[in-house]
């Protein structure tokens, strides 16, 4: 196997930061707490990962509960009262934060002796908990806990993206679907009074002049008038609330999921496709606390008033079933087609705003070739092919509309023309006044039919929608947070007869690569495109775990070797590097939110930003917007070095870090990269030679193979690749003829 050994000069301490490396202080006794209780779970929470909120000047259950959540456990941050404590201890023990900023683990209580048990998490284990009383603890507790469980199982932590687990989520509110049901149903009962009414008055107060009748009659309508009205109301509210909530948790979840995905995914999807896929979720969930909520609530007043309509005449009420049947059999017989249609306007809508995508993300590229016109005739097509399906599908769907109209108009007209003609029938008893209220309540009966069967064809449009968002959202997720090994890394890796390939290719992109890096190494990585360079540094960040072989860092599989822990202990910096909204500051602790400015100027001066951040007028909170347009492409890659350097990684990968850069920022962060190596381990990925030539030692890859490592004298020496690529991009400091063996640049003076 290949060794590189490490070099002196990159030997020592690394940047120093609160709560991080070797250097960390005293461990907060809260988070000692959560620690301790999630050790009763077999789980391990660490501390560096811990993320306070804003100006928070000691842990909060919120900000614990995120923590411990983060990690893959399930956590709730409560509002305990003494009376609770004697239920919640029953599954693990639960933390209980005092209000001199300490916090005690609730392990135990005994109800009989009106006793709870709690230990403190820095005294030693062998001491037992202690018994204490309501009012010893609420002299130190005012009822901030916060509740741990075991990580739930793969099912439940991740339930596939369906409608039925969507409309479970809506059913949790089960105690406003209660209040929603009664309301409705008292309202579907009130409904009865209004023609009860107009039949009394037709029938009995215009008949018989009965002035008494006409006023009580007037009294109980105003009456049941203001009760609908409020329970109307508490019905479109409690409406409302289902609906946030259930907005809520979904866009909760789908997020979560949507960040857990894995790294190729986005790279082979475009971004607006992903977008559009994802934004169909709402379009569901307005369906399922709109549409199908409504219609639901119809139905139930149906149950309530078909009864009546039977009992007020069987012959007009069959009259209605008919005609509505009807209608929903139309509506059946177009369900196939529709469905085809819409698949096809779903496929159009998707490539339309992939297209959209596509074109604002590269809109710079854009811009300077020109390619307006191009990207403008993309743009048509994708449009006009949406707008031809959209027509295709809007013929479809006129069909049953227009075989629908004649039969709702039927069934009104039907129900008054025979109910005209039994009121005149001598013997059949059928009183003007029934008919009137006959034709009141089979309008209340006609609408939940037909939006009954026009929910099943929009049933089809959801369905739709469903498998787009599912497509994205049911994919494999990244592991689970809480599994795996968490070392404290010292930077040591080994690849051991490693090969990988990537999906949907033949050729491996990396063959039986063998090789070590001790810790505190500063290894450069040559070879030309395509020989596998950043294929290496992606398996070490764990983006890819299927490979064969084995991938070491410090002894231990990373493979086994919790996801999450691993990329927080990386520092990474990339060719082109993202910044958020926000401001310098901000983007700097990305990574570490909790630590102070002071942290912030200190890796900012490790990578050699700070001069020209406090030649800004605002200096660190001068606010990057979208695309840092405000900055140049050197001041961006400085910012992300310093932002990568901010968590103090015990491993660097600086993959084509500097090759965008112009040779006065490339110089700048070359005087400072022995500085920024000591004590890290550091993988430079990079095509200019002379930013290599102070690596301990620089590996050359070739079509996925090993074929050297050595330092760089070495290199020129015994390997021709190496020495072609360097006399490919040093000819100009020799004359010709004169060898390969040209002096190395000094590393101040850039490429």
């Amino acid at each position: 196997m290949a060794q590189a050994g490490g070099g002196g000069g990159n030997a020592g301490a690394g940047m120093s930061t609160p709560g991080s490396g070797a250097d960390r202080g005293p461990i907060h006794p809260r988070l000692l707490a959560m620690m301790m209780a999630s050790r009763y779970y077999g789980l391990e929470l660490d501390p560096i990962e811990f993320r306070p909120g804003p100006d928070e000047t000691q842990p909060t259950a919120a900000a614990l509960s995120q923590w411990a959540q983060n990690a893959g456990m399930w956590s709730r941050a409560l509002r305990l009262k003494w009376r609770h404590l004697f239920n919640v201890t029953g599954a693990g023990p639960v933390v209980l934060l005092f209000n001199d900023g300490s916090a005690g683990l609730l392990t135990g209580s005994n109800i009989e002796s009106k006793v709870v048990f709690i230990r403190d998490p820095r005294a030693p284990e062998a001491e037992p908990p202690v018994a204490v009383d309501e009012m010893r603890l609420t002299e130190v507790w005012g009822g901030d806990a916060v509740l741990l469980r075991a990580e739930r199982s793969m099912a439940e932590a991740d339930p596939p993206f369906t409608l039925r687990w969507l409309t479970s989520i809506v059913l949790k509110e089960g105690k406003h679907l209660r209040d929603l049901l009664i309301a409705s149903f008292t309202i579907s009962l009130l409904t009865i009074f209004p023609p009860l009414m107009v039949m009394q008055v037709v029938d009995r107060v215009l008949t018989h002049h009965s002035y008494s009748t006409l006023t009580l009659l007037s009294v109980l309508l105003a009456v049941m008038v203001g009760y609908e009205t409020l329970l109307g109301f508490a019905r479109r509210l409690i409406i409302l609330v289902v609906g946030v909530r259930t907005d809520t948790k979904l866009n909760l979840h789908v997020f979560n999921r949507l960040i857990r995905l894995p790294l190729d995914y986005f790279e082979r999807h475009p971004a607006g496709e992903t977008m559009y896929r994802v934004a169909q979720i709402n379009q569901v969930r307005q369906f399922i606390t709109g549409k199908l909520m409504m219609t639901i609530l119809d139905m139930l007043t149906l149950a309530v008033l078909l009864p009546f309509l039977f009992w007020l005449n069987a012959t007009l009420a069959w009259v209605v079933m008919v005609c509505g049947t009807s209608i929903m059999l139309i509506i059946l017989a177009y369900l196939r087609p529709i469905r085809t249609a819409f698949a096809k306007v779903i496929t159009a809508e998707t490539l339309k705003n992939a297209a959209l995508g596509e074109t604002i993300f590269g809109i710079k590229t854009v811009k300077s070739l020109a390619l307006e016109p191009q990207r403008k005739a993309l743009w048509d097509e994708r449009v006009a092919e949406v707008g031809k399906w959209r027509l295709v599908m809007g013929k479809i769907s006129n069909w049953p509309q227009t075989l629908v109209t004649p039969i709702e108009r039927f069934m009104w007209m039907g129900v008054i023309l025979l109910g005209a003609y039994l009121a005149l029938s001598d013997d059949t008893g059928y009183q003007v006044g029934s008919l009137f209220a006959f034709m009141m309540l089979s309008q209340r009966v006609s609408a939940p039919l037909v939006g009954l069967a026009r929910l099943i064809e929009e049933w089809e449009e959801v369905g739709g929608s469903m498998a787009q968002a599912a497509e994205v959202l049911n994919r494999p997720l990244e592991d689970a947070a809480a599994t795996g090994l968490r070392p404290k890394f010292a930077g040591a890796v080994a690849f051991q007869d490693l090969t990988f390939t990537y999906p949907g290719t033949k050729l491996p992109a990396l063959d039986r690569i063998s090789f070590s890096v001790p810790a505190g190494t500063m290894l450069g990585l040559v070879g030309r495109s395509g020989s596998g360079k950043s294929t290496i540094t992606r398996l070490l960040q764990g983006i890819s775990r299927e490979y064969s072989g084995f991938l070491k860092i410090d002894g231990a599989d990373l493979r086994e070797i919790n996801l999450r822990h691993l990329r927080s202990s990386f520092g990474v910096v990339l060719q082109e590097n993202f910044l958020f909204r926000g401001t310098i500051r901000e983007n700097i602790l990305a990574g570490r939110p909790g630590l102070t400015l002071d942290d912030a100027i200190r890796a900012a001066r490790l990578a050699g930003a700070e001069e020209f951040i406090e030649r800004m007028p605002n200096g660190y909170e001068t606010y990057i917007e979208e695309g840092s347009p405000n900055l140049s492409g050197g001041q961006r890659q400085r910012l992300a070095i310093a932002r990568a350097l901010i968590t103090d990684p015990r491993i660097l990968i600086l993959d084509e870090a500097t090759s965008a850069l112009d040779p006065e920022s490339e110089a700048l962060v070359n005087a400072n990269l022995l500085r920024i190596a000591r004590g890290r381990t550091m993988f430079i990925v990079s095509h200019r030679l002379s930013s290599l030539v102070n690596c301990d030692q620089i590996l050359v890859l070739e079509r996925g193979k090993l074929m050297d490592i050595g330092p760089h004298a070495e290199l020129l020496e015994r390997c021709a690749i190496y020495r072609t690529l360097w006399d490919q991009q040093n000819r100009h400091m020799f004359s010709e003829g004169s060898g390969h063996a040209a002096p190395a640049p000094a590393l101040l003076q850039g490429n």
